[in-house]
C-alpha cells in the first residue's frame, strides 16, 4: 500500500489529497453541528442547515487550502511550517464561511463556525502528520503512543548564513532538518533536477529548477549552495559542480553516503566541495575477489597508519572484515586520531574486529620484527614514507633512510615474520625521477624487486634483527609495487594549502603555468592498491591509470570559483583572488610520468598495468645500499648523488645539492654543487 502511493503521479497524488480533504471538511462540520446541538436537535432541526454548509464550506475551503500551497508540500518530507499554513487555511476558510452563511441567512447557531475552525484545523493536521510518519516507514502504534521530543524554542530573529539545498530528496530533507538548529547556515531554497517537485514545498522551501538559479538567489537571496546528493556518480556531481559555478555562488557538499554509512561523518557536517567531483572520473566496480584475496580474515598490518594514505588503506581494509588490523605509526596524534576513528566505525557497524595501534618507526628493525611476530601478520601494506619533494631535497639523509632503508627493514622483518603478501606504495615521482624523493622511491622498489628473485637472503645489515651475519634466510613472501600520481587532498597534496591562500584573501602560489600533474581520489588510489596487490605474482610493478594530467594553474583557477570569489589578473583586475608564480622548487617537474620503459602490459583490471622494469641483483644491491648508508652518515651528499645517477634508471636530478645540512658552514664540503 505504501509503494503504490509513492508510485502514483503527483496529479494522482493532489487528486487524493483533495478527496481526503473535502472528506475532513465534511467530517468537521459534521462534528461542529454535533457538538453545539447534540443528535436529539442536529438532525430534525438543522439537517438541511447542515447539509448547505457541508456545500458551502466545500466550494470555499479547497480552494483557499489550494491558493495557501496546502498541496505543494510533500506530505514525506512535511516541515513544522505546514502547522502554520494549515491553521491559516483553516482560518481563511472559517471566515469566508461565516461572512457566506450571515449573507445567505442560514440558520446556524453561532458557534458552529468556530468549532468547525478548530476541528477542520486539528484533523487536516493529524491527517497530514499521520501520513507523513506512515509513508517514512513508522507503524501505527509508533505514530499513535512514541513519545513526542518537542523542538527547541527558537529566537524570532533570522539566523545564519541563507543557502540554497541541491537536492530535494531524502539527504536534503535530512540536512534541512539538521540546519534547523544550526546557526551557521539558514536553508532557503531547494534545487532539484525533478521536474515533478518544481514549484513545490519541502520542509518550507520551495523547488527551483537548476537553471532558475538567478531567480532564486534574487526571491531568497541565498549566498552559498549546498549538495546535497551524495549517492550521485562523480559524472553527475561534476556536471552539477560545473553549472553552479557560472553563478558565482560559493559551493559546499554534505558528506558522501559511504562517510554516512560508516558512522565517519554526520548528515549536518558541512564541507568544502569536493575538488574530487570537479577533477575525477567516475570509479570503476572493484573486482570483489581482488579485494578481498588478501584481507577478508587474515591478519593485516598497515605501515604509516595516520598519513593520508595509510589511513584510508586501513579504513578499506576494516569494513572488508580481517581477522585482525594493525597500525603502525611514529607519530603519536596520527595514530591516536586514526584509532578513535576505526573504533567508531567498528561500533556503528557492529564488527568484532580487534585493531592493534602500535606506536613505531620502520628504522626500528627489532619493533618491527617483534610487532609481525607477535601478531603473525599475513598481509602488509608499506605506506610508510616521506612525500613532499622539496622537504626531502633538503633532507637527504632522512628521506633515503626513511623511504630506502626503512622499506628494507620493513620487508626483512616481513620475510623473518613469514608475512605472506607485501605491498609497497609507491609513486609516479619514481619515474625518471628529478629529485631525491623520487629516486628514494624507486630504490625502494628496486629493494624489493631484488628480493622477489631471491628463494633465499643474506639479511642485509642481519645483526640489527638478532642474526648472525652470512646466515640464508627462506624468502616466503610475495612482494609487490604500486605506483601512481598525486591523491587529492593528501598531506602532501597542493589542494589544502589552496583553500587556505583562498580563505586568507590570496594569493594562490603556483610554481610555473606549465606544471601539471596526474590526480586521483584517495578512496579510489587505496582500493586499486588492494586489488594490485591480490594480482601480485612477486616482483610486480603496478601502474594506476590515472586519467589525464591537470594543469595545477587551472586547478587553482577551479578551487577559486568554487569558493565564490573570482579570479584577480590583468583581464580582471577587480577580481578577488590573485594567482602568482613562484618558479619550479629545487628537484620540481614540469610533468608527471607512469612508466620508466614501454614494457607494459594491461591486467583483469581496466584500471591496473603491469610494468616490467630493470632491476639489480639482491647482492649487488647490498653493496650499493652500504655505499650509500656511508655517504648519508658522514653527509658527504655529491657521494650519495653518484651512487643514485649510477644505479636509478633516469635519475637526472635538476638541482644542485641543497640539503641543510650538507650547506652548513661548519660542515667541510667535499667537491660538491653539482648540477
Amino acid at each position: 500500500m505504501r509503494e503504490k502511493l509513492l508510485k502514483l503521479s503527483r496529479k494522482q497524488k493532489t487528486l487524493t489529497m483533495l478527496v481526503v480533504d473535502l472528506l475532513i471538511v465534511w467530517l468537521a462540520l459534521f462534528g461542529a453541528f454535533y457538538l453545539r446541538l447534540g443528535y436529539k436537535d442536529f438532525v430534525p432541526q438543522y439537517f438541511n442547515s447542515f447539509y448547505i454548509s457541508g456545500l458551502l464550506a466545500s466550494v470555499i475551503s479547497l480552494p483557499v487550502f489550494f491558493y495557501l500551497g496546502l498541496y505543494r508540500a510533500l506530505l514525506r518530507y512535511m516541515g513544522q511550517h505546514v502547522s502554520f499554513i494549515i491553521l491559516r487555511a483553516s482560518f481563511l476558510s472559517f471566515l469566508m464561511l461565516s461572512v457566506a452563511i450571515t449573507l445567505l441567512e442560514i440558520p446556524v447557531p453561532r458557534s458552529v463556525p468556530v468549532l468547525y475552525w478548530l476541528l477542520s484545523a486539528l484533523l487536516l493536521g493529524v491527517s497530514r502528520y499521520g501520513v507523513r510518519f506512515w509513508l517514512r516507514g513508522f507503524r501505527l502504534r509508533d505514530i499513535l503512543f512514541a513519545p513526542i521530543k518537542l523542538p527547541q524554542a527558537k529566537s524570532h530573529e533570522l539566523r545564519g548564513q541563507p543557502v540554497a539545498v541541491y537536492g530535494a530528496g531524502e539527504a536534503g530533507n535530512q540536512l534541512v532538518e539538521a540546519l534547523e538548529h544550526s546557526r551557521a547556515f539558514r536553508p532557503v531554497a531547494f534545487i532539484d533536477d525533478d521536474v515533478r517537485l518544481r514549484g513545490r514545498t519541502i520542509a518550507g522551501c520551495r523547488v527551483f529548477a537548476p537553471d532558475a538559479l538567478d531567480r532564486l538567489i534574487l526571491q531568497t537571496g541565498a549566498q552559498e549552495v549546498l549538495l546535497a546528493v551524495p549517492s550521485a556518480s562523480r559524472q553527475r556531481r561534476r556536471e552539477i559542480v560545473r553549472h553552479l559555478e557560472t553563478f558565482g555562488l560559493p559551493i559546499k557538499t554534505m558528506p558522501g553516503i559511504q562517510d554516512l554509512a560508516s558512522g565517519r561523518a554526520r548528515v549536518q557536517e558541512i564541507m568544502e566541495v569536493d575538488i574530487g567531483d570537479v577533477l575525477s572520473r567516475d570509479e570503476v566496480a572493484p573486482i570483489a575477489e581482488l579485494v578481498e584475496q588478501d584481507i577478508v580474515d587474515q591478519v593485516v598490518m598497515v605501515t604509516g597508519a595516520g598519513g593520508s594514505i595509510g589511513s584510508e588503506m586501513a579504513r578499506q581494509a576494516l569494513v572488508r572484515k580481517p581477522k585482525m588490523l594493525v597500525l603502525l605509526e611514529h607519530s603519536e596524534f596520527n595514530l591516536y586520531t586514526i584509532d578513535q576513528e576505526l573504533q567508531g566505525t567498528i561500533r556503528t557497524l557492529r564488527l568484532d574486529i580487534p585493531v592493534i595501534s602500535v606506536l613505531g618507526s620502520i628504522n626500528d628493525p627489532v619493533r618491527l620484527l617483534d610487532v609481525m611476530n607477535t601478531y603473525q601478520v599475513e598481509t602488509l601494506y608499506h605506506a610508510a614514507a616521506y612525500k613532499h619533494v622539496p622537504l626531502v631535497q633538503y633532507n637527504v639523509s632522512q628521506g633515503l633512510r626513511n623511504n630506502v632503508m626503512g622499506t628494507l627493514y620493513t620487508a626483512q622483518a616481513a620475510i623473518l615474520a613469514g608475512v605472506k603478501q607485501f605491498v609497497l606504495i609507491s609513486t609516479d615521482k619514481a619515474v625518471r625521477p628529478t629529485n631525491v624523493m623520487g629516486a628514494s622511491k624507486r630504490l625502494a622498489e628496486m629493494v624489493l624487486q631484488a628480493l622477489s628473485n631471491e628463494q633465499e637472503i643474506r639479511l642485509f645489515q642481519p645483526e640489527l634483527f638478532g642474526s648472525t651475519p652470512g646466515t640464508v634466510i627462506a624468502n616466503n613472501t610475495r612482494f609487490t609495487m604500486v605506483r601512481f600520481g598525486n591523491v587529492l587532498g593528501s598531506s602532501g597534496s597542493v589542494i589544502p594549502l589552496f583553500r587556505e591562500q583562498i580563505r586568507t584573501g590570496g594569493p594562490v602560489t603556483v610554481t610555473h603555468p606549465e606544471i601539471n600533474r596526474y590526480f586521483m581520489t584517495i578512496p579510489e588510489a587505496a582500493q586499486l592498491v588492494i586489488q594490485a596487490g591480490a594480482m601480485g605474482q612477486g616482483g610486480d610493478v603496478f601502474v594506476l591509470d590515472m586519467g589525464d594530467p591537470v594543469k595545477i594553474v587551472d586547478l587553482a583557477k577551479r578551487m577559486i570559483s568554487l569558493s565564490g570569489l573570482s579570479l584577480k589578473d590583468e583581464f580582471h583586475p577587480d577580481g578577488d583572488i590573485e594567482i602568482r608564480f613562484s618558479g619550479l622548487r629545487p628537484g620540481e617537474k614540469l610533468y608527471e610520468e607512469l612508466l620508466i620503459g614501454d614494457n607494459v602490459e594491461g591486467t583483469i583490471h581496466p584500471r591496473i598495468s603491469r610494468a616490467f622494469e630493470e632491476l639489480l641483483a639482491w647482492e649487488q644491491l647490498k653493496v650499493v645500499l652500504s655505499e650509500m648508508a656511508e655517504s648519508l652518515k658522514e653527509h658527504r651528499y655529491s657521494i650519495t648523488r653518484e651512487l643514485l645517477l649510477r644505479y636509478v634508471n633516469g635519475y637526472a636530478p635538476s638541482s644542485k645539492v641543497v640539503d641543510w645540512l650538507y650547506r652548513h658552514p661548519g660542515r667541510r664540503a667535499v667537491e660538491d654543487e653539482v648540477s
